[in-house]
């Protein structure tokens, strides 16, 4: 039996207005504006693309898992200016995840990690569909391993 899923990207609305900040307001806010100098290495949360050289990206915390459990996360991700939400099919991987060391996070229904995992990008798919055969796992953090950054969430369907 498949373990189908969905990587779900951020929406660009939520992050639009930080590009028409003042590098101050963004310094308030722990973010900055940055101009992409090499390919790949700025991976977009909402595109879920890297971002390519001469692009303007935002370098940002955000807080990924909103869950009343210990596991509640921070992490500095990047947005490129004016990036369109990527819509991936079922069992779809993005190319940006191909080429990186990723760490799998598996939470249940409460936030509570159950079980995590590390996998090389190009066996992204099968590592989820077979972390899913654990009925307890609600959805799946994807984060680059070596630097920690959340990427997407993986969910069932």
């Amino acid at each position: 039996m498949m373990n189908n899923f969905q990587i779900k990207a951020l929406a660009y609305n939520q992050f639009a207005n930080l590009f028409l900040a003042s590098d101050d307001d963004l310094k308030d806010i722990g973010a900055l504006k940055m101009i992409v100098n090499e390919h790949p290495g700025f991976p977009c949360r909402v595109s879920l693309q890297d971002a390519t050289i001469g692009e303007e990206v935002l370098l940002l915390p955000f807080k990924h898992h909103k869950t009343d459990s210990p596991y509640q996360s921070t992490g500095a991700i990047y947005i490129r200016k004016n990036a369109e939400e990527s819509l991936l099919a079922v069992n779809e991987i993005p190319k940006m995840l191909l080429h990186r060391l990723l760490s799998l996070r598996c939470y249940n229904k409460d936030g509570m990690m159950i079980d995590a995992s590390v996998v090389e990008g190009k066996t992204t798919k099968e590592a989820l569909q077979e972390l899913f055969t654990n009925k307890e796992i609600d959805y799946i953090h994807i984060h680059n391993a070596k630097p920690g950054c959340y990427n997407c969430l993986a969910e069932r369907v």
